[in-house]
């Protein structure tokens, strides 16, 4: 058990722990950010190609 308090003691204290939280978090935010970008440009390329489509068939 006082191997396991050192360790967590040692892991607070040092600066990897925190860093690498914050390196995660913007991670997931560059993530979120591409995923919608990717769905707004599908999305409206989708549109494009119905609105060409229905001229061509017309």
């Amino acid at each position: 058990m006082k191997n396991l308090m050192t360790k967590v003691s040692k892991f607070m204290k040092s600066e990897d722990g925190p860093t690498a939280v914050e390196y995660a978090i913007m991670l997931a935010l560059i993530v979120i950010v591409c995923l919608t970008a990717i769905q707004a440009i599908g999305t409206a390329a989708n549109a494009k190609f119905d609105e060409i489509a229905t001229t061509l068939n017309n």
